[in-house]
């Protein structure tokens, strides 16, 4: 399995725009109002960081993925012991993002279909995409969803033109100050920071110190977007109003009527966001597959997923309703975000780094 820094790029811009657009435009408005928009840019510096970090970890062992290399900088027990919460935060986010995406489905689409049939067909799917190519299968679906979400993104912007009202943008900070656009930012920035999950993808890559520039450039794209998505909100419903909704993002798309001849997008719309979610989905689904067969040593690691699927599907039924989704957000947000994407690779990236010069001399 490899994979194109081209290819690397696409699985960074639809894992990182889907999701984030959906369900993190809320919680920004809510707590920065109509900064919202200056909380994405922060957001995005500090995926930067968060990503630059992750990636020159990876390149100090380029041939390894974050589960072998940890045990090469720390030692077998201290790097088998750190990989821990690692593999719960994989097998918690991948249950929950089904979790999440069932509900969204049942909201805006299916709301007379049981939750557990939505989330076996996605699953389904993502367990066949995984077992029949793995990894380049994934990077050869985001090759093709990809153009196609930017071109959804265009959709929106353009249809929502004569909806928008610059001057619910204003006035600029005055009314809100820098700790509320700081706390706007974290939701946003812990969704954009999980490229982190690049640490187990460059191993994959014939040219791995292509990973670096294919990552920012998926970073930016995908905030460029997100910002934009961010701004079309606030223009259309004001400060106050996106805040009070799920998923206010959807609601602008349902608030699209050209000349009463373009009407009920928001079907394509949804469309595009689950196949962005399926791609998110596949990449956690392969990473927790894969690197417990490398943990554990199994020599053929597509026997793991027969394992890890009955667990994220009974993950995924946990949550009540989506409060409980929500909660797992913030604890994502509060303690997962500093320390699993933050924290651990930044020791790790320096540790290795001691380590490396000390070999050379």
């Amino acid at each position: 399995m490899k994979i194109s820094g081209y290819q690397l790029f696409w699985l960074i811009f639809t894992m990182e725009f889907g999701m984030t657009a959906i369900f993190t435009v809320s919680p920004a408005i809510f707590l920065a109002k109509q900064d919202a928009w200056i909380s994405i840019i922060l957001a995005t510096l500090i995926c930067i960081f968060t990503t630059v970090v992750a990636v020159k970890l990876s390149l100090l062992y380029p041939e390894q993925t974050f589960i072998q290399y940890s045990q090469s900088i720390l030692g077998k027990w201290l790097g088998t012991i750190i990989l821990v919460p690692y593999f719960l935060m994989w097998l918690s986010v991948t249950g929950v993002i089904l979790r999440e995406f069932a509900d969204f489905v049942f909201i805006t689409l299916f709301s007379s279909t049981p939750l557990w049939i939505v989330i076996l067909i996605m699953l389904g799917a993502v367990v066949y995409v995984t077992c029949t190519g793995g990894l380049r299968s994934i990077s050869r679906c985001s090759e093709i969803i990809g153009p196609v979400s930017t071109a959804g993104c265009f959709f929106i912007i353009v249809f929502s033109v004569k909806d928008w009202d610059w001057l619910r943008l204003l006035p600029v900070y005055s009314n809100t100050g820098w700790l509320p656009i700081v706390k706007g930012s974290l939701a946003p920035a812990s969704f954009l920071a999980e490229s982190f999950m690049v640490v187990m993808l460059i191993a994959f890559m014939p040219k791995p110190e292509r990973a670096l520039t294919s990552t920012l450039w998926g970073i930016a794209a995908a905030s460029v977007a997100f910002l934009a998505m961010t701004l079309i909100v606030i223009m259309v419903f004001g400060p106050n109003l996106p805040a009070k909704f799920i998923y206010p993002l959807y609601s602008v798309v349902t608030y699209i009527s050209i000349m009463d001849f373009i009407q009920n997008v928001d079907v394509l719309v949804v469309l595009l966001w689950i196949i962005g979610i399926f791609i998110k989905l596949s990449l956690y689904f392969f990473i927790t597959s894969y690197g417990s067969a490398q943990l554990f040593q199994i020599r053929k690691w597509k026997r793991t997923v027969w394992l890890i699927a009955p667990i994220v599907f009974v993950v995924s039924l946990l949550p009540r309703n989506t409060n409980d989704t929500m909660y797992f957000a913030k604890f994502w947000s509060n303690v997962v975000f500093p320390i699993n994407l933050i924290g651990i690779p930044l020791l790790m990236w320096m540790m290795g780094t001691i380590r490396k010069k000390s070999m050379l001399h």
